[in-house]
């Protein structure tokens, strides 16, 4: 931040930011991904605003499906590029359950529940447009 502009008692408009309310993952394949999120990731359909906008429930947060140009003209990201990492929180138990519906699905594990050093049980694989997925509990 510049010091010039800034005012140290100045509150900052952002500082009424509590939470983030939804994330858009930008596609590449509407089809590929949205039978991802829907059939193996069984996330459920909030609403579909037209066919390149899909919109999921998660909790009080909403996980949204976009082509690139609704918002922005942005090109899709190179293939063989992760352009995000999701982290979805479940019990330790549901980790290797989650692991078991994967490979039953035939989605390759990048790496199979594993115990972590900081205290997280974790699971890693890749959506159809590669972004990292990860399936995590604290334990």
């Amino acid at each position: 931040m510049n010091e010039q502009t800034s005012e140290p008692n100045r509150r900052s408009p952002f500082s009424a930011i509590r939470a983030i309310d939804y994330t858009v993952i930008f596609v590449r394949d509407m089809a590929a991904m949205r039978r991802f999120y829907e059939d193996v990731l069984a996330l459920s359909l909030l609403r579909e605003l037209s066919p390149n906008w899909i919109e999921y429930g998660l909790g009080s947060n909403t996980l949204a499906l976009a082509k690139p140009g609704r918002t922005a003209a942005d090109v899709p990201v190179p293939h063989g590029t992760a352009s995000l990492q999701l982290a979805f929180k479940v019990s330790a138990a549901e980790v290797d359950a989650c692991a078991d519906e994967l490979v039953r699905q035939g989605v390759a594990l990048l790496s199979p529940p594993t115990n972590q050093s900081f205290g997280h049980r974790t699971l890693f694989f890749r959506d159809p447009d590669g972004n990292l997925l990860e399936v995590y509990a604290e334990i």
